[in-house]
């Protein structure tokens, strides 16, 4: 199971670099929210991965705390792309 697990943690991280690329290079506002809030998510699995590989706990609370900036971040971008137009 440690393989799969191993397998698992690295396609979420290579998935978190594309979600990157698209924050960074994405044309449009919303792109760059989608990429943001995507990333998230991932992040959350990787802390969960992590969390179940290493069998502690409060790695599960960096994921969540991680996860409610992002939807702050979210809201945040939000309102500024409403602002500009």
């Amino acid at each position: 199971m440690n393989n799969w697990l191993n397998i698992l943690l690295y396609v979420q991280i290579a998935l978190s670099g594309i979600c990157m690329y698209r924050i960074i290079r994405g044309p449009t506002i919303p792109d760059r929210m989608v990429g943001a809030d995507i990333f998230g998510i991932l992040v959350v699995g990787v802390c969960a991965i992590i969390s179940i590989q290493t069998e502690k706990s409060f790695i599960l609370d960096i994921g969540i705390a991680w996860i409610i900036l992002s939807f702050i971040g979210t809201l945040t971008l939000q309102n500024i792309s409403r602002v500009k137009n």
